[in-house]
C-alpha cells in the first residue's frame, strides 16, 4: 500500500525537489495534499501534474485565482492559514514534509505531531522556536521526527553507527557561503545580489540570505540540540566550501563518521520518505574521483556574528531562539527589499534580543506566537529608526 505525503510549502525549493522524489518512488509513495502561499502559477502546474487530493493556498485572493485556474481539478481546494493544520491532521496521510519558510509553519507542525504522524521537517523554524514543545508532543502522541535539512539528516545517519551516549560531538559543515573570502566591511555593503549569488546550492532567497551571514547555521545548531538531545557544548560548525561533506559525528573513541553526497536535496528528502529504509532514487552519484580535494576551516565568528550568537542563543534557550528567528525574517526581508544593507541584519537581531525579556521556558503555541509576534514589531520599530543602528566594522 502506497504511502501518503502531504507537501506544506509545495513550490519552494524543497517542495519542488519532494514532488520530483515522490514521483520516482512511485506506486510507493503518492501525493495526496500540497499547499503555497501564492505562487499561483506553479502551484496549479504541481496540481495539474500530482493530481492530489486535497490542494491548499494560504492567501486568500490567490486562492481565488487558483480555483478559476483549476476549474476541472476534482480534488478539493482549501483556503487560508488554517488548511495547513488540516491537511497536517488528515487521518489518511501518513507522512508530512513541512517546508514552509518562517514561523507560519509551526501550527500545522505541531497538529502534525498530534495526530501521531511522520513529520519531515525541512525548514528549521519548528525545532528552533519551539524545539521543547514540538519534541515533547511528538513524544506524547508516538509521532516521528526526522530531519530533511542536508546537515540534519548527514548526523542522523552517521549518528546510527552507535549510541547517543558514544558521541562526543557533532560537526556541522557549512559551506561558507558567497562571503567565505570576503572582507567583513565589503561583506557588511554587500548588495542582495551579492548574497544570493551563493556557490554551491539552489535555494529560495530567505534561505540563501541566511547562508550568506551564516545565519542558517546559527539556527542548525539550536535545532540539532532538539534533534539529536545533545547539549550545545557538543556541537560545532566548520566551513567547507565543496558541501560534499554534509556533517560529522564524532564518537568517544575517535572514529568520526561522515555523511558524503552531491550538493543536491533530493537525497535527504528521500531519505526521510523512506527511512529506515534506502531505495535507488532521482538523486545524481557522488564521484569520488572527480573531488580532488575536501577542505575544512573554523568559521570566523567576529565576521560571521549570527553564528556566534546562534551558540549564545542556543544556551540560552527559553524565549531567546523565538526572539532571533523573528528579527532575522523581518532584517531579511527588508534586505531583500533594498532598505537595509547586508551588514544591519546581525544588528538589527542584536537589538531585539538585547531588548525582551528573557523566559526561561516557553511551552505553549500562543506564548510563543505572541513572543514572535512581539519580536517582529520590535525590529520593525528599529528598521524605522535606522540612523542608531550601526554597521559592526
Amino acid at each position: 500500500m502506497a504511502k501518503k505525503v502531504a507537501i506544506l510549502g509545495s513550490t519552494g525549493s524543497i517542495g519542488c525537489n519532494a514532488l520530483e522524489v515522490i514521483a520516482a518512488l512511485s506506486p510507493a509513495f503518492e501525493v495526496t495534499a500540497i499547499s503555497a502561499h501564492r505562487s499561483v502559477d506553479l502551484f496549479c502546474r504541481q496540481v495539474q501534474t500530482a493530481r492530489p487530493a486535497v490542494a491548499a493556498m494560504t492567501d486568500p485572493q490567490a486562492a481565488k485565482v487558483c480555483r478559476e485556474r483549476l476549474g476541472g481539478f476534482k480534488g478539493e481546494i482549501l483556503t487560508g492559514p488554517d488548511s495547513l493544520v488540516e491537511i497536517a491532521s488528515m487521518p489518511e496521510v501518513d507522512i508530512v514534509v513541512c517546508a514552509v519558510v518562517g514561523a507560519a509553519g509551526l501550527p500545522a507542525a505541531l497538529a502534525a505531531a498530534r495526530a501521531g504522524k511522520t513529520l519531515a521537517i525541512a525548514n528549521k523554524e519548528p525545532l528552533v522556536i519551539a524545539g521543547e514543545l514540538l519534541t515533547e508532543t511528538a513524544r506524547q502522541h508516538g509521532a516521528t521526527i526526522l530531519p530533511v535539512d542536508s546537515e540534519h539528516s548527514a548526523v542522523f545517519q552517521a549518528m546510527r553507527s552507535g549510541s547517543r551516549a558514544e558521541v562526543d560531538k557533532v560537526i556541522l559543515t557549512a559551506s561558507g557561503g558567497p562571503f567565505r573570502t570576503t572582507a567583513i566591511e565589503q561583506m557588511c555593503r554587500a548588495t542582495v545580489q551579492q548574497a544570493l549569488n551563493h556557490p554551491t546550492w539552489s535555494m529560495g532567497p530567505k534561505i540563501t540570505v541566511d547562508s550568506a551571514s551564516m545565519m542558517n547555521k546559527a539556527l542548525e545548531v539550536i535545532e540539532a540540540v532538539w534533534l539529536f538531545g545533545l547539549p550545545v557544548d557538543k556541537i560545532d560548525v566548520l566551513i567547507h566550501p565543496e558541501s560534499v561533506v554534509h556533517s560529522m559525528v564524532e564518537f568517544v573513541d575517535g572514529s568520526v563518521i561522515a555523511q558524503l553526497g552531491t550538493p543536491d536535496m533530493k537525497l535527504p528528502i528521500q531519505y526521510a520518505l523512506t527511512y529506515p529504509k534506502r531505495v535507488r532514487g532521482v538523486c545524481e552519484r557522488l564521484r569520488l574521483e572527480q573531488l580532488g580535494k575536501l577542505t575544512f576551516e573554523p568559521p570566523d565568528l567576529r565576521k560571521f556574528r549570527a553564528l556566534a550568537l546562534g551558540f549564545e542563543v542556543a544556551r540560552s534557550g527559553g524565549s531567546a531562539p523565538v526572539v532571533f528567528n523573528a528579527a532575522n525574517e523581518v532584517a531579511v526581508n527588508a534586505f531583500l527589499a533594498g532598505r537595509i544593507p547586508f551588514g544591519t541584519i546581525v544588528e538589527l537581531i542584536e537589538r531585539s534580543l538585547d531588548a525582551h525579556t528573557p523566559k526561561s521556558r516557553i511551552l505553549s503555541l500562543d506564548d510563543l506566537m505572541a513572543m514572535d509576534a512581539w519580536a517582529r514589531a520590535y525590529t520593525a520599530e528599529c528598521l524605522v529608526d535606522l540612523p542608531k543602528v550601526m554597521i559592526r566594522k
